[in-house]
């Protein structure tokens, strides 16, 4: 659950925005180029972004845990 938002902030989506050069621009720019111009509300890199700039929900955060247990148990 902590790793998420590491991860997240390791492609470049900061909570002072997309940082210039990263993994995360140029998602911003693909999904931007395919939309017309603009990212859309509720795509991926949207997603991506709210969750760097804002970090996970407690809802979030509950159901990742959930199904990093369910992954380990399955894996054991």
């Amino acid at each position: 659950v902590v790793g998420v938002p590491v991860c997240i902030a390791g492609l470049g989506f900061t909570g002072a925005g997309i940082a210039a050069g990263s993994i995360a621009a140029k998602m911003m720019s693909v999904a931007a180029i395919a939309n017309g111009g603009g990212v859309a509300a509720g795509s991926t890199v949207a997603v991506l972004q709210s969750i760097g700039a804002a970090g996970l929900s407690a809802g979030a955060k509950i159901g990742l845990a959930g199904a990093g247990g369910s992954l380990g148990a399955a894996a054991g």
